[in-house]
């Protein structure tokens, strides 16, 4: 048996690649946009792709059913409550498909989506969006969350009735938004995460339901245009990226944040590839009705930048250009110098954390916005008082700053730190404290 886990590190997805080797024959469940990795997967162990399996309709990533279907001529199977408008076929509870001499038994699992199913083959549970490791995904992507969340406890109740010993082999992984405590592990037994998943600890149903009502995790930016991708007709390859003379439409410089510091267009946004979740980060604050080109450092950065761009749906890529003329210059705060800044009342500091991060710890005094939000107080930051962007380590301050900078703000990063950091150096923080009874 051929079982091969392939993971998205950029937006914490995971697909697989499952095949009789001796038949000669494989299936892929939950492919990305970026198909390439299973057809050389699939060369390497002397198996054809024949079939395509989708545990459902994705709203945080684009498929790759769609060019498996149109370039390579396989079918693709999904369940009917997904509503398909392509050619497939489908699936239902019970059903028992066959790749080679494999049997992949279907197990409908509704509660993240309506249409969700997960996949039995040979002691490996492929939960998808279900039951993640550590947490279960959430359930308000699709329909009103109080009900997604009910059925997704029947769900999971179903999946832990099976043999303690199966395998969980999850859709996500760390760093993905579609659960809220993931563990970095990338696989799990059904005995293990009985006994340490957070989600399968709450026994009462209107407990769970609390519990995943209270997902701090953000709404991907672009559930409503990836979920229409992936139900809509199929979508093939995009062409090739273009080297461009003139900058057309908005600028994302996916360069290292310290080179984007050092020098850069004016109105450019940096999302650096060398950071984490850069298709996401890049779908929360750039505009989603207009083309991009893409600020690159060599060919090869720009092509995966687009490639990250393409996987959380942002199609319209005008292309790339290299060794434009950079003029514009910001300057990081070290936090020495945001100490010294502080202690002189100098600078408004603004922390933009997430709202759970920010509830552990935050310097008094500073103020809070997303990262993710920031364009939309540029007004209320345009007040003639410096301000310097923080998070936990640098990466999201750089991304703000860059938005900020762009809509004539004057702001300074901190780069090489954070929160943490003035934290271990004596700085008190103040917490947030929730009211609760007793």
């Amino acid at each position: 048996m051929l079982f091969k886990q392939l993971v998205d590190d950029d937006l914490g997805c995971a697909s697989y690649l499952i095949g009789d080797e001796a038949a000669g024959e494989a299936v892929v469940v939950d492919p990305r946009y970026a198909i390439e990795p299973y057809l050389e997967e699939a060369e390497r162990a002397g198996v054809r792709i024949v079939r395509v399996l989708e545990t459902h309709n994705h709203a945080d990533h684009v498929s790759g059913h769609g060019r498996f279907a149109l370039e390579h001529d396989v079918p693709v199977g999904i369940h009917a409550l997904a509503e398909a408008e392509y050619p497939c076929e489908l699936i239902a509870d019970g059903d028992e498909l066959r790749v080679g001499s494999l049997p992949v038994r279907v197990l409908h699992t509704p509660g993240h989506r309506p249409e969700h199913c997960c996949f039995l083959v040979e002691g490996h549970l492929l939960t998808g969006d279900s039951l993640l490791i550590g947490d279960a995904a959430r359930p308000d992507l699709a329909i009103e969350a109080k009900e997604g969340a009910e059925d997704l406890f029947r769900s999971l109740r179903r999946l832990t009735d099976l043999p303690d010993e199966t395998e969980v082999d999850p859709g996500h992984t760390g760093g993905s938004l579609c659960g809220a405590s993931l563990s970095s592990d990338r696989t799990s037994t059904i005995r293990s995460e009985k006994l340490t998943n957070q989600a399968l600890a709450l026994s009462d149903m209107q407990e769970f339901v609390a519990h995943s009502a209270a997902i701090a995790a953000p709404r991907p930016p672009t559930v409503e245009r990836v979920v229409a991708l992936n139900r809509g007709p199929f979508l093939t390859a995009q062409p090739p990226l273009p080297q461009l003379e003139a900058v057309e439409g908005q600028l994302l410089d996916v360069r290292p944040a310290a080179v984007y510091a050092g020098g850069h267009v004016h109105g450019a946004v940096n999302v650096p590839l060398d950071g984490s979740s850069v298709g996401t980060k890049s779908a929360f604050v750039l505009e989603h009705d207009r083309a991009i080109t893409i600020h690159a450092s060599a060919t090869e950065e720009a092509e995966d930048g687009a490639r990250r761009l393409y996987a959380v749906g942002l199609l319209d890529i005008a292309g790339y250009v290299l060794g434009l003329p950079t003029p514009e210059r910001l300057e990081p705060v070290s936090v020495d110098e945001l100490e010294a800044l502080m202690a002189k009342d100098a600078v408004e500091v603004l922390d933009v954390r997430e709202k759970d991060e920010r509830d552990e710890g935050y310097i008094p005094g500073s103020r809070h916005i997303p990262y993710r939000l920031v364009r939309a107080y540029r007004d209320e930051l345009d007040n003639g008082r410096p301000v310097v962007t923080i998070c936990s380590s640098g990466a999201r301050a750089g991304v703000a700053a860059s938005v900020l900078a762009a809509e004539g703000v004057a702001v300074r990063p901190v780069l090489d730190g954070g929160i943490d950091d003035l934290q271990k150096r004596g700085h008190q923080l103040t917490a947030f404290r929730r009211c609760g009874s007793g």
